[in-house]
């Protein structure tokens, strides 16, 4: 005897909400289908573990998808656990459980905005499940017993307000659902779904490692071993094979994954022609559950300085494909990783909206980056070849999280390597640089600009250099930022602040060695070069060059105030004070002749030269160059 049941009126709108909403990936409805059968022949085999009497053969168990283009059908049927009447009802519920008020509104609001991904997170908020059949289908079907009883219940609806419950005595263990399907539609982005290639390709993008095996319109036949061909050639019927792969190699156990599995996979994922750097498997168990396949390239990738690159690894929820590209698991400075992740207690229907608040991603998240972190730290000690490819394909990315992640700073900084005057060929750690350092030092030096050969030729680093302090050479644009938001390496009383040796009052001298007598001139280039200098003072960090600029200890560098005024970005004017090497001949000629020609066009000329050659020297531009070669070719014409 059939029954006819009303969906809730509010359960109802949702559910015609949710059928004509503007869901641009239909195919997901199979993806979902297909899990829950996954999960049902799941619930049976734990069932049969559990109650020995329950009489069921756990041997065989599989999902069958079925297609008929004459009578355009889609059905999907599994021998698990399978549901009672109560279960069906229970199940319909969940529809009207979900459908409140304040859900319908704004769905509504969604829908009239016009916002595909609004509204797509919004259904992904109270779970698609089931009901997304009614996506591609006039009419959905349900057979189905619970394994253990007699009988049936065979549910029916098409979405229209009702569905029909009945008792079917005769049903088969497990849940049978046939999808009556609309009219194929390519600009609703309705697929034949009757077409077996079309189910193919979906299994294989969304239920390709799903543990059981999923068989496409099965004939039940057997092969026989050593059979010759029929007439046309082809083997006798072999077998109904699955069309999934079942191969989730980061389920599998190590020892039963080559390499070149790893490498294959790696490839997949990534779009990548050659091998990863580094392959990193490893499970979280506890509260909630994960297993993790992540790999670091042996190349940057082509876009990882695209401002719209893709990022993230592929999320799956118990080996159902879920998001190709989910950037709540992996930070942006790791934007190089690829991999895969596989919870097993999250939603199938998780739009990137929940997964950033959800509380087990952002777990899964840290335990992630502290992996990888761990990994690359490793790497330098154990495989230091492997580290320097990765470095130089990757590090400037890598240090961006000094910006961003302020939890893992220090792990951060002990993963990274830099240029510094120890030694010209090799990078040096941050722990080696602090074991250098001479006693009495109390920082890290370092000094930013836009190369190698700019920085290791800096007027800053002269007196540095002879002293024997090593220097950090930072020549990413990225260095400008975090040196002076880190502000130090390690913890407690063994931290080291950085300090910018092009900033700050810098005293390198001994108290014998502080010349005297140049009060008058630092006082008068101090008014003479007002508009372009703070103050003009004597510097003990110089040894070769006349003259250098320095800047006020935590000011903006050069560097990156000319990149932010490149883009737009109003700064205020920033003066910086210009030292002068009281030994350099050309000061003490400039300090002799305005001793003896205070009012001297020429002195003030030098003077105004002098400045712009320390600009000149740390890379700078000059703000009139016109009026520094006609000066400097009458200071030459002078000397002749």
């Amino acid at each position: 005897m059939s029954e006819t049941i009303e969906f809730q009126a509010e359960a109802r709108q949702l559910l015609q909400l949710m059928i004509h909403s503007i869901y641009s990936d239909k195919d997901v409805f199979l993806r979902e289908l297909i899990s829950n059968a996954s999960d049902a022949l799941d619930k049976l085999r734990m069932e049969s573990y559990r109650d020995k009497d329950l009489g069921v053969d756990v041997s065989d168990l599989h999902v069958e998808l079925r297609t008929d283009a004459e009578n355009r059908t889609l059905t999907i049927t599994d021998n698990g656990i399978g549901m009672s009447r109560d279960d069906v009802v229970s199940l319909i519920g969940t529809i009207a459980k979900s459908g409140t008020a304040e859900t319908l509104s704004k769905l509504r609001e969604a829908q009239a905005s016009g916002s595909e991904e609004a509204t797509a997170e919004l259904i992904g908020q109270f779970g698609i499940g089931f009901y997304s059949s009614f996506m591609v289908a006039d009419r959905v079907e349900m057979t189905t017993r619970r394994a253990g009883t007699d009988g049936g219940v065979h549910w029916e609806s098409a979405g229209e307000g009702t569905y029909e419950i009945s008792e079917v005595p005769d049903a088969p263990q497990g849940t049978s659902i046939t999808v009556h399907l609309k009219a194929e539609d390519a600009e609703d982005n309705l697929h034949d779904y009757a077409d077996p290639s079309v189910v193919r390709r979906i299994v294989k993008r969304y239920s390709d490692f799903i543990t059981w095996p999923i068989l496409l319109n099965p004939t039940g036949g057997t092969t026989v071993e050593g059979a010759e061909a029929d007439e046309d050639g082809e083997a006798p019927e072999a077998g109904d094979e699955p069309i999934n792969s079942r191969k989730a190699l980061w389920a599998r156990p190590r020892s039963e994954v080559s390499d070149e599995e790893y490498a294959e996979f790696y490839r997949h994922v990534s779009h990548d022609w050659q091998e990863p750097l580094e392959t990193m498997r490893f499970t979280g168990e506890g509260t909630f559950e994960y297993q993790a396949l992540l790999f670091l390239p042996s190349h940057a990738p082509m876009d990882l300085y695209y401002r719209d690159a893709k990022r993230g690894v592929q999320l799956y929820v118990k080996r159902v494909f879920v998001m190709e590209d989910c950037e709540a698991l992996v930070p942006e400075y790791l934007r190089f990783v690829k991999g895969v992740v596989d919870a097993q207690d999250l939603s199938l229907n998780v739009s990137r909206e929940i997964l950033q608040q959800d509380r087990q991603i952002q777990l899964i998240r840290k335990r992630l980056v502290k992996r990888v972190l761990q990994t690359i730290t490793a790497m330098r000690g154990e495989n230091p070849e492997k580290y320097d490819t990765f470095w130089t394909e990757c590090g400037r990315a890598f240090k961006e999280g000094l910006l961003s992640d302020q939890d893992n700073t220090q792990a951060i900084l002990e993963a990274s390597s830099f240029a510094s005057t120890h030694d010209p060929e090799k990078l040096t750690t941050l722990a080696d640089y602090v074991a250098r350092m001479p006693e009495g030092q109390e920082s890290i030096y370092y000094v930013t600009g836009d190369s190698r050969a700019s920085v290791e030729n800096s007027p800053h680093i002269e007196a540095f250099r002879a002293k024997g302090y090593e220097v950090l050479l930072l020549t990413d644009q990225v260095d400008d930022v975090w040196v002076g938001m880190v502000g130090s390496y390690g913890s407690g009383e063994d931290a080291k602040s950085f300090a910018s040796i092009a900033q700050g009052d810098v005293d390198l001298a001994d108290d014998a060695e502080k010349p005297e007598g140049f009060d008058d001139l630092l006082s008068w280039m101090t008014t003479e070069l007002a508009d372009d200098v703070s103050e003009v003072r004597l510097s003990t960090r110089l040894t070769t060059s006349p003259a250098c600029l320095v800047g006020e200890v935590g000011a903006i560098p050069p560097q990156l105030e000319q990149m932010m005024r490149s883009m737009g970005q109003e700064i205020p004017v920033q003066k910086r004070a210009l030292e002068l090497n009281p030994k350099h001949p050309l000061v003490e000629n400039l300090k002799a002749a305005h001793e003896a020609r205070p009012d001297d066009a020429g002195v003030a000329e030098t003077a105004s030269l002098l400045h712009d050659m320390a600009l000149l020297a740390e890379g700078g531009e000059l703000k009139e160059p016109s009026t520094f070669v006609t000066r400097l070719a009458g200071r030459l014409a002078a000397t002749l």
